[in-house]
């Protein structure tokens, strides 16, 4: 499930499996349809 956070005052989308944070929604939903819920690769 993606989540919105606040940071740095702006909207962030996390993945809750993974944590990765990204700035699009869509790039969110996309990602979570491929997270293995590991760490982080690569920051986005």
């Amino acid at each position: 499930m993606v989540v919105t956070t606040q940071r740095e005052d702006a909207t962030w989308y996390e993945c809750e499996d993974c944590g990765l944070l990204f700035d699009e929604r869509t790039d969110a939903e996309t990602h979570e349809h491929r997270c293995d819920a590991t760490e982080p690769t690569s920051t986005q």
